[in-house]
């Protein structure tokens, strides 16, 4: 098995404590199927969120889901002009037999826009 990283990543639609429980990690299964890896091939979680988003980090929202036997990390985004507001990101560090070309990254609703030049 190798190490691998796949990226997700979802926009809020609001600051609100709540809403990022429910969306934060929204990425991850989503990832994970899309992959079909299960969270045992789950190795480490970044999770980074731009700055507007204040009522709650995602790693709460992780934890929620009962990952709380991996590490996490989380971090804020740069502050860009005219970037995508309320986005949550996250890499998944995965073990996978799969060739680097093969993983798929997953971008929800608005997130789609981030990169336009990767087909989803």
């Amino acid at each position: 098995m190798a190490a691998r990283a796949v990226r997700g990543a979802v926009p809020l639609e609001r600051d609100d404590a709540d809403h990022m429980d429910e969306q934060a990690t929204a990425p991850l299964p989503a990832v994970l199927e899309r992959n079909g890896l299960t969270a045992d091939d789950l190795i480490s979680i970044w999770l980074t969120a731009t700055p507007d988003p204040h009522s709650d980090v995602p790693a709460a929202a992780a934890r929620g889901l009962g990952i709380v036997d991996l590490p996490l990390t989380c971090a804020q985004e740069p502050d860009v002009e005219g970037a995508l507001p309320r986005v949550v990101r996250i890499l998944a560090h995965i073990e996978s037999d799969r060739p680097r070309a093969e993983i798929a990254p997953v971008r929800l609703g608005a997130a789609a826009a981030l990169r336009k030049d990767i087909a989803q």
